[in-house]
C-alpha cells in the first residue's frame, strides 16, 4: 500500500463521527493491507512507530518541525508563520503550501518506507540527532503529496488523533473477518496477554483467528493488570467466592516484573516501562531472583525506615520522577509486596489456578523473608469465616493500608479483565459511597474572578462505557482543589486540547465545555454518592418519540454528589477509568447500605 493511499484513509476517518462507520473504515482498510505491513500501518494509525509500551519518543518539538517544513518549502519563516497563525494546525499548513509547489524529488512512497525513515527519525539521538531528524522530515516532505503531508506532521508531535481507541481497532479486527464484533471477544483476550496491535493484526492477518491461539506471554511485553470487583461486607464477599486467600491491599505503584538473563523491566498499570524511576528495586531484584526468565506482580510503597511505618500515598507518589532519582530513593524508600505469578521459566502461569500461582511464586525468591529486604511476600491468610475477614480488613486499616483483597483460590489470572476472582473491599469514607471512582478529564470551561489565574473554572469528568467504548458524563467539578492542584490541573491539559469534542465522548448539550481535551488524563474522584440525573450520558438511556422526531430520556444517568478530586492517576489509561456498570453496581450497594 502506498503512503497516499493510507493519507486517504485517514482522512476519511477524521471526518467520520459514527463509531460504526469508523469501525468498518479501520475494517476495510485492514482488509486491503498486506500481512507484511498491517502492523505499520496499525502503528502509524496510533501515531506511533512501535507497540505502546515501547515509548519510542520522537523527541521533536513543534518548533523543530516547523524549521524542518520551512527549509523543505524554501519559504519565509514569517510567511509560515502568519499562516499557520490562520489555520492552527501545523499539518493542514504545510499540506496548504505543499499544494502549491512541485519538486523534482516528488515520488510515491510505500507505507513501510514512510514507516522506516520516521522510525530512523525517532531513534537518531545524541550528537547532530536534531539535524538528522529534521533532515529526514523536510525529505519527505519533498517527497510525498500535500494530503500525505497532512498527516506526516501531526505524528511527531501525537496530534494525529483520529478519534478511536484500541478497543475500536479490536472491533475492526473482527469486522475484518467474520463482518461483525462476534469475534471481538476472543481478539481481546489475547491482546490483554499481548498488549500489542500490530502483532495481533499481523496474526490474524497470517492465520486468522486460529492464530490467536499460539499467544502467550512474552518477557518485556507488558500484560494487561488483571483488576479487582468490590463489596463493601466482609459477608458479601464470603458469600461470593467462598474459602479464599485474604491479602493486604496496599496504597502504592501497582508493578509488572520481567526478568531474563540478568535484565529487569518494570511495567506501570498503564504498560509504561518505568524501571530507571526505581534503581533500588531493581537491584534488589536482580540479587533475589531464582528464575531463569519470570513475569510476577507487586505493590511497591514508601516506608519510614525509621519506624518501618508505610508511607501515604501522596508520599509514595513522589518516587514517580524523571529527575533526581537517587536523592528521592534515600528519602522516599520502597518494599516491594510481591502477589501474583503469570510467567516462569517457559510456562505460561496466567491458566493456573491462584493457590498454585502463589505456591510457585515464593520458591523464586532467594532471601524474600531475610531481615531488610525490598523484596516481600504479600501477606496471605486462608479464610472462610467472614468475621475473621473483617478482623483482617480492621488490621490493615490500622496500618495505613487501603483495606484488603480476597482472592478466589482456584480462580485463573484474566489479563486484563475485572472478575470475581478478586475481590477489593476498602475502607468506607462516606456514609453512603463507600470507594473513589476513577474519572476521565474530558473538558473544562474558562474561569471567572481567582479563576482566570488557573484558566480553569471547572472540569467535565466521565467514566467508560466498555459495552459502547465511549467516555460518558458523570461530573462537573468547580470546587474542592487547592490552588497547586488546579494549576497542576491546568498544566496536565495544556497538550490535550483540541478544537472538537471527541466523537467518542458522549455529552449532554447541558455540559458543554469551552475547551475538549484529548482522553488522557485521569483522575481519582471521591464524592457523598451516586445519584440519577438527566444531564448526564454514564448509564442514561434515550427513546425516540411517539412521532420519531427526537429523542427524550426514558433512564436518566448518574451523577456524584459534592465531587472532590483524591489525585491524579498518572498509572492509568483513559479506558482504566471506571466502569458504567461498576457506577451502576455502587449505586445499588449504596441504597442497601
Amino acid at each position: 500500500m502506498t503512503f497516499t493511499e493510507l493519507a486517504h484513509h485517514f482522512r476519511t476517518i477524521e471526518e467520520t463521527a459514527s463509531r460504526l462507520l469508523m469501525t468498518r473504515e479501520l475494517s476495510d482498510l485492514f482488509k486491503k493491507s498486506h500481512r507484511d505491513e498491517i502492523a505499520c500501518i496499525i502503528y502509524l494509525l496510533q501515531g506511533r512507530v512501535s507497540p505502546a509500551y515501547e515509548k519510542i519518543d520522537f523527541g521533536m518539538a513543534e518548533k523543530m518541525l516547523i524549521r524542518a517544513s520551512i527549509h523543505a518549502l524554501n519559504i519565509e519563516k514569517k510567511t509560515f508563520l502568519d499562516r499557520y497563525k490562520k489555520v492552527g494546525d501545523l499539518g493542514k499548513t504545510v499540506e496548504v503550501f505543499r499544494d502549491k509547489i512541485t519538486t523534482i524529488e516528488e515520488e510515491t512512497l510505500s507505507v513501510r518506507e514512510v514507516f522506516d525513515k520516521l522510525k530512523k527519525m525517532a531513534q537518531a539521538n545524541g550528537e547532530g540527532s536534531q539535524e538528522v531528524k529534521i533532515g529526514i522530515l523536510s525529505q519527505l516532505i519533498r517527497t510525498l503529496d500535500s494530503l500525505s503531508c497532512r498527516y506526516l506532521m501531526r505524528i511527531p508531535v501525537n496530534t494525529l488523533r483520529l478519534g478511536f481507541s484500541d478497543m475500536t481497532i479490536l472491533d475492526a479486527f473482527s469486522w475484518m473477518i467474520v463482518g461483525d464484533k462476534t469475534l471481538r471477544g476472543k481478539i481481546e483476550e489475547a491482546y490483554h496477554v499481548r498488549p500489542d496491535l500490530g502483532f495481533i493484526g499481523t496474526a490474524l492477518k497470517k492465520e486468522g483467528i486460529q492464530g490467536l491461539k499460539k499467544v502467550k506471554p512474552a518477557v518485556f511485553t507488558p500484560i494487561l493488570m488483571m483488576r479487582a470487583e468490590r463489596l463493601s461486607s466482609a459477608k458479601d464477599i464470603i458469600e461470593k467466592i467462598g474459602r479464599c486467600a485474604v491479602e493486604s491491599k496496599y496504597d502504592g505503584f501497582r508493578l509488572q516484573i520481567h526478568y531474563k538473563n540478568d535484565e529487569v523491566k518494570l511495567f506501570s498499570r498503564n504498560l509504561d516501562e518505568v524501571s530507571y524511576m526505581y534503581p533500588d528495586l531493581v537491584s534488589a531484584i536482580l540479587k533475589n531472583i531464582k528464575a531463569t526468565e519470570v513475569i510476577y506482580e507487586g505493590e511497591a510503597i514508601g516506608y519510614n525506615p525509621k519506624t518501618g511505618d508505610f508511607l501515604p500515598f501522596q508520599e509514595t507518589v513522589q518516587r514517580k520522577r524523571k529527575y533526581h532519582i537517587a536523592q528521592k530513593a534515600k528519602e522516599i524508600p520502597l518494599k516491594l509486596f510481591v502477589f501474583d505469578l503469570l510467567y516462569l521459566d517457559g510456562e505460561n502461569m496466567l491458566v493456573q489456578q491462584f493457590f498454585n500461582r502463589r505456591k510457585f511464586l515464593s520458591h523464586i525468591f532467594k532471601n524474600n523473608a531475610a531481615a531488610g529486604s525490598l523484596i516481600l511476600m504479600a501477606d496471605e491468610e486462608i479464610i472462610d469465616d467472614p468475621q475473621r475477614l473483617e478482623a483482617l480488613f480492621e488490621k490493615a486499616v490500622s496500618k495505613g493500608l487501603e483495606g484488603i483483597i480476597a482472592k478466589k483460590l482456584n480462580g485463573v489470572y484474566r489479563a486484563g479483565a475485572r472478575e470475581w476472582n478478586w475481590i477489593k473491599y476498602k475502607k468506607s469514607y462516606s456514609s453512603k459511597l463507600q470507594d473513589t471512582i476513577d474519572c476521565l478529564v474530558m473538558g473544562y470551561d474558562f474561569g471567572k474572578g481567582k479563576r482566570t489565574d488557573f484558566g480553569i473554572g471547572a472540569f467535565l469528568v466521565g467514566v467508560y462505557d466498555e459495552k459502547k467504548d465511549m467516555f460518558v458524563t458523570v461530573a462537573k467539578i468547580g470546587t474542592g482543589l487547592t490552588d497547586e492542584e488546579w494549576r497542576t490541573l491546568e498544566i496536565k491539559n495544556q497538550k490535550l486540547k483540541i478544537k472538537n469534542r471527541p466523537s467518542n465522548y458522549v455529552v449532554d448539550k447541558g455540559m458543554e465545555c469551552d475547551v475538549w481535551l484529548h482522553p488522557k488524563t485521569i483522575v481519582e474522584i471521591r464524592a457523598d454518592e451516586i445519584t440519577k440525573s438527566p444531564v448526564h450520558t454514564a448509564g442514561r438511556v434515550m427513546k425516540k418519540t411517539k412521532t420519531g422526531k427526537g429523542e427524550e430520556i426514558d433512564i436518566p444517568g448518574f451523577a456524584l454528589r459534592f465531587p472532590r478530586l483524591e489525585r491524579f492517576r498518572e498509572d492509568k489509561k483513559p479506558e482504566d477509568a471506571t466502569s458504567v456498570k461498576e457506577i451502576e453496581t455502587m449505586y445499588k450497594q449504596q441504597k442497601i447500605a
